[in-house]
């Protein structure tokens, strides 16, 4: 039984550039898994495959290499279980026709049945006695692994889109069959170290023998000798990096070293990063992974346009020059965009004039018209569009895109009184300018919809409208309110950088919310056509990191408020609460959080709204980390099963006079001395100091439940604990329900 590396290549033609890498990352993941289905790659003492794979992918192949891979499976013992003793023996033990039967069915040699029942297994199936017959079964060889394992990863291939195409046939039976696959295929390579396997898919036999670069290769056909050889003969005879990952990190690599050559820097490029991190940051960028997969050996050249063009903003020309030309524009030492630009050809011809000069004439047309655009809609004023806005129908159950701009800024208006009354400080210092403010730039925030560079490019909405605000005269804060009002646009992303931004954001996406709700247009599944879990996410996080001690409730209510009656009656606040909690948990989950704690935090209703949600985290994180967490957190459990269960008022304060046993005295006393000191530390906002210091009643608490009899025959002493109780579990909840904590 011999071990060799395999080698299975698929040759084809150019396949979808976004979907590239995960094709060739599912074909061979699902080629070796196959393999080790079939117990044809060499398992560990474990159980797990010591086994690796490398995946390749370009334009035209997918492939995979894979290490230690049998010729033939080991043989495995079998048990066939056959019927129950009774009724396969007769009462002398010999072997019933039944059994005979059956044993022949399995290839059994009957002839001899007293020997063949000899070799029978008596087993107890936890009902009766069971025999069974137990034999080796034959390892699948490589030939017949490799066969199934290929049918079944191209079946399994996450293709975007089949397509059919006509196969010629050379066989005894000339003619044409119909293959259903991603991309016409042309060639399959199946090496075992040297030796070409016997293996066909797509109507192709396997060879050894595939196709280079269409135009650099220096041999037509390649000819892969042995399985560890493919990636160097690509390369040195095919011209093709196979490897989707060195593609990917050659052409960034030479992509940023012409970038500094010219003093200038990747706009696809992050800010604030080492060069180990933009380095691995670019690889994963989403122009790059497509670039990648056009190209089959990368050639980096340096281009230009007009400098006339840079009078457009930056985001038009570097749009366009990216979602069109898949070109990668530069940025100078001032943050301003370069009129040079960078583009990666899959040729690298002597002289790369005619490629240089045929990429600069593709995209002149392109910057061209970008300027028309931008030049033609400065002849309009924001202002002057709003009106086409009641031609714009935003949803046939909610009206137009003007009526939804009128609900937007009267949303705004109540938003921001709510968060000014609520303690908000606002850099305006003004909560009328707040408003006017608001209220402006969400009047306006909609109408670059209307223009021609946004109906170009839907990408550029906001941004374009703050260009042109500030063209009208409009206020600084106003234009960046109209730009940052869809922020944050996915997860991560920014939130609006100043406060009018922060409202009209949050208005506009409240708006969209209570209007969807109120229509029972609701997301479904993984379907959420109108992104509200996007919507909610951004509000949910607004609250958070900028600390707004508003009640969810208040601007529900708020932007309810701007529906017409037939929308506003039909929305659910409290089923837009609880779909805003789970938003707010998941987000508190992804960033760490434990459940348990979340749970805890969220079970009390603070004042301050979620705006304290963190630090209240942070404080639960330290109290549970304390030695007397668990005792506190049961007793306080043990305390709300006590309390649930009482089905009348309980007293607000303590008789002193009807506290008889000496534990209960005591921990009465504790919380005298310990309430007022914790009551402080949670007037400060300092939650930590706040539990840690109720943490001290550990050893009171535990005395009173091992001393003291809550539910005491004397009805007054009774009433009494129980309201010793509540005044324990009322201080020990405030930042959060501790018994929630209790494992």
């Amino acid at each position: 039984m011999t071990t060799q590396n395999l080698l299975v290549e698929l040759l084809v033609e150019e396949l979808p550039p976004k979907a590239l890498k995960k094709l060739g990352d599912a074909f061979a993941q699902s080629v070796w898994a196959g393999l080790a289905d079939a117990q044809l790659i060499e398992p560990t003492g474990d159980g797990s495959s010591h086994s690796t794979y490398q995946a390749y992918a370009s334009p035209r192949r997918l492939a995979v290499w894979i290490k230690d891979v049998k010729s033939q499976a080991a043989d495995k013992p079998m048990a066939h279980k056959l019927m129950p003793v009774n009724v396969g023996l007769t009462a002398d033990g010999q072997a019933t026709p039944a059994l005979l039967k059956k044993l022949n069915a399995l290839g059994v040699d009957t002839t001899d049945p007293h020997n063949v029942v000899s070799q029978l297994q008596r087993m107890s199936d936890g009902k009766a006695d069971v025999l069974y017959h137990n034999s080796m079964a034959k390892g699948a060889s490589l030939q017949q692994g490799l066969q199934s394992a290929l049918e079944t990863a191209l079946a399994k291939l996450p293709i975007p889109k089949v397509m059919q195409y006509q196969l010629h046939q050379q066989c005894d039976m000339p003619g044409w069959s119909t293959v259903s696959f991603v991309r016409p295929a042309h060639g399959l390579i199946a090496l075992h170290g040297d030796r070409v396997m016997d293996v066909s898919v797509l109507g192709l036999k396997a060879g050894n023998t595939t196709q280079g670069h269409r135009f650099e290769a220096s041999q037509h056909p390649v000819k892969i000798a042995q399985a560890d050889e493919y990636e160097d003969s690509m390369a040195q005879h095919g011209a093709v990096i196979a490897s989707f990952e060195q593609r990917s990190l050659a052409m960034v690599q030479a992509l940023r070293a012409q970038a500094k050559q010219l003093g200038c820097r990747l706009e696809v490029e992050p800010l604030g990063l080492n060069d180990a991190q933009a380095l691995e940051a670019l690889r994963h960028n989403e122009l790059v992974q497509e670039v990648t997969a056009l190209v089959e050996r990368p050639t980096v050249m340096v281009c230009q346009f007009e400098e006339e063009f840079l009078q457009v903003p930056m985001e038009c020309l570097t749009l366009t020059m990216k979602a069109n030309q898949k070109y990668f524009p530069l940025v100078k030492a001032d943050g301003q965009l370069s009129h040079r630009f960078l583009i990666v050809s899959n040729i690298n011809p002597a002289d790369p004039q005619a490629v240089i000069g045929g990429n600069e004439r593709v995209v002149r047309p392109r910057l061209a018209d970008a300027k028309f655009f931008y030049d033609q809609d400065r002849k309009k004023s924001l202002e002057s569009r709003v009106a086409g806005l009641d031609k714009v129908v935003y949803h046939n159950q909610l009206g137009t895109q003007g009526e939804r701009m009128m609900r937007v800024c009267a949303i705004a208006q109540a938003v921001a009184r709510l968060l000014v009354q609520a303690g908000w400080t606002t850099s305006l210092n003004d909560v009328d300018a707040l408003v006017a403010h608001s209220v402006r730039a969400a009047r306006l925030a909609k109408t670059d919809l209307l223009t021609d560079m946004v109906g170009e490019f839907p990408e550029l909405q906001g941004v374009m409208g703050r260009y042109y605000a500030l063209n009208d005269g409009e206020d600084a804060l106003v234009s960046e309110a109209i730009a940052d009002h869809y922020r944050p646009r996915f997860a991560g992303d920014d939130l609006p950088r100043n406060d009018v931004g922060l409202v009209v954001a949050m208005a506009d996406k409240l708006e969209t919310l209570v209007g969807m709700f109120g229509i029972g247009n609701l997301p479904t599944g993984d379907k959420d056509p109108f992104a509200l879990r996007r919507h909610a996410l951004g509000v949910t996080r607004m609250l958070l990191d900028k600390g707004l001690a508003v009640h969810l409730r208040a601007l529900l209510e708020c932007a309810a408020a701007a529906f017409p009656a037939k929308v506003a009656t039909e929305v659910d606040i409290g089923k837009l609460e609880t779909f805003f909690q789970e938003r707010l948990i998941n987000l508190l989950e992804t960033e760490g959080k434990p459940l348990t704690h979340v749970m805890a935090v969220l079970a009390v209703d603070s004042a301050d709204g979620w705006s304290q949600i963190k630090s209240r985290l942070a404080a639960v994180a330290e109290f549970a980390n304390l030695p007397q967490s668990q005792a506190l957190a049961a007793a306080n459990k043990r305390i709300s099963n006590i309390l649930k269960k009482v089905d009348q008022p309980i007293a607000d304060r303590v008789d002193t006079t009807k506290l008889i046993e000496p534990a209960e005295q005591e921990l009465h006393q504790q919380l005298l001395t310990i309430a007022p000191v914790a009551h402080a530390c949670l007037a400060s906002g300092d939650y930590t100091a706040h539990l840690k210091t109720l943490a001290g009643l550990r050893d009171a608490v535990d005395q009173f439940f091992n001393d003291v009899m809550v539910n005491a025959e004397d009805t007054a002493i009774k009433h009494n604990r129980w309201a010793l109780l509540k005044q324990l579990q009322s201080h020990m909840n405030q930042v959060a329900d501790i018994s929630r904590l209790a494992q």
